[in-house]
């Protein structure tokens, strides 16, 4: 299904369902090709190739709804689709709170994000890729063994129509490359990663700087130790203060607010975090991995400062939350073929503080820097954390050596209100935070 195909395709697909009955609907397409490489230790593993169309629609007869899906796109077998998703409808409860997206929520213009690279590459190119993004990082002296290297690249044309006007359609794509190695033997492995994922192929970072970072990341990580617990500051390195953000987003998350199960829910307009920290969610950042010129109900989108100076502004929210809570939706709808639109974020991120990584670092006596957190230890509805976790051991405001099989341990209420970021904010992922500080966790060892 080409580009042009996908749009008049889903807007023919919601007239089917109007002449069978439905009073309004809406309908949406994925088209994607992804290619995928990966080779170890100097070998070629496995070649992947997926090409993938369907549709979804959702229709519904007064506040009755149905949602149907099918990647089989001939004609019969698409009245079929319609007609089913009617009869369902007249038969569904209603939800009082649905409802498609008026004219005057539609954007005004549709921005070109720089979303897609036509670029593609071949498949020659991306073993390339990974051969030396292993090879360099195979180099390093220490290195023992590789659990491989991957290359693929991945494009899609995403559509969405509705009965009440909105039809748009845009392409995006993917590259990425990665690497993970081991280092020592037996019992004292060690293993790490890196990796760098792009719009365009030409963003990415150069393979070999990726296989040489995989490489010293798993060879600090050698001959880590068990500390004794203690209650300490923590150190968020930005891969995994990124989750601290992503968090905080799933608990401002419109649909949890109005079913009550966010520890956040009655915490609007007030300070949760400290002054001057700020969490920004933009859509429009060219290039941004999470970027989309609008949401998946056809609202126009744009950039929200959730955080200001550590005070709560808005709820993520879609059509149905908004109307649930009895407020407007800002946008932030996002849909799947089978499944009815809620709200998630785009590009999300913590600006810059105005200290340095050394300083955040400095006066701390004792303390844990965090590289790597394990399992799901977060209850969002109270707000309690646990993690398993991994990095190093923090002396006198240096490194000191690396540490293991630690459990680290407060509550997502006091660690906001007590995190202090850094200035060393990087643009590498879908959600970015610079470096982090906590204050008074517990870090549980021996």
């Amino acid at each position: 299904m080409t580009k042009n195909n996908s749009l008049n395709l889903i807007t023919d697909l919601i007239k089917l369902a109007k002449n069978k009955g439905a009073q309004s609907a809406d309908a949406v397409s994925f088209t994607s090709v992804d290619t995928a490489i990966a080779v170890r230790m100097g070998k070629l593993e496995t070649i992947e190739r997926s090409e993938s169309c369907g549709v979804g629609l959702r229709v519904m007869i007064g506040k009755k709804p149905a949602i149907v899906s099918s990647d089989d796109l001939s004609l019969e077998s698409l009245d079929m689709l319609a007609e089913r998703a009617v009869a369902m409808a007249k038969i569904a409860p209603e939800d009082s709170h649905i409802g498609l997206a008026e004219s005057d929520l539609f954007p005004k213009e549709i921005k070109d994000l720089e979303l897609y690279d036509d670029n593609e590459p071949s498949v020659q190119h991306l073993r390339k890729q990974a051969e030396k993004t292993e090879a360099a990082a195979l180099s390093v002296d220490g290195i023992t063994n590789s659990e491989g290297a991957e290359a693929s690249y991945g494009s899609s044309v995403i559509a969405l129509a509705t009965s009440e006007g909105f039809a748009h359609e845009y392409k995006s794509s993917a590259s990425s490359v990665s690497v993970s190695v081991i280092a020592g033997e037996g019992t004292g492995m060690e293993r790490d990663y890196d990796y760098s994922t792009a719009r365009f192929a030409s963003d990415l970072d150069d393979a070999e700087k990726i296989g040489k970072s995989a490489s010293m990341r798993t060879l600090k990580r050698l001959n880590p130790r068990i500390p004794k617990t203690a209650e300490v500051s923590v150190i968020y390195d930005p891969r995994v203060s990124k989750s601290l953000v992503g968090t905080f987003v799933s608990a401002i998350n419109g649909a949890a607010i109005a079913r009550g199960t966010s520890f956040l829910k009655d915490s609007m307009g007030e300070k949760i975090f400290k002054d001057g920290v700020n969490i920004i969610n933009d859509p429009h950042i060219k290039r941004g991995l999470a970027s989309k010129p609008f949401d998946g109900e056809g609202v126009a989108n744009y950039k929200q400062k959730l955080i200001d100076s550590g005070e709560l502004t808005q709820w993520l929210l879609d059509i149905r939350s908004a109307n649930k809570l009895g407020l407007k939706t800002n946008g932030n709808a996002s849909r799947g073929l089978a499944s009815p639109p809620s709200p998630s974020s785009n590009n999300l991120y913590m600006e810059n503080g105005e200290v340095s990584v050394e300083e955040l670092i400095g006066d701390i006596k004792s303390g844990l820097y965090l590289t790597e957190t394990i399992g799901m230890g977060i209850n969002l509805i109270t707000g309690d954390y646990s993690q398993g976790a991994a990095g190093f051991w923090i002396e006198n405001g240096e490194i000191a050596y690396p540490v293991s099989e630690i459990t680290i341990a407060s509550t997502l209420q006091e660690m906001f209100k007590n995190l202090t970021p850094a200035n060393d904010l990087e643009f590498k992922y879908g959600t970015n935070c610079p470096t982090v500080r906590i204050e008074k966790m517990i870090v549980a060892g021996q």
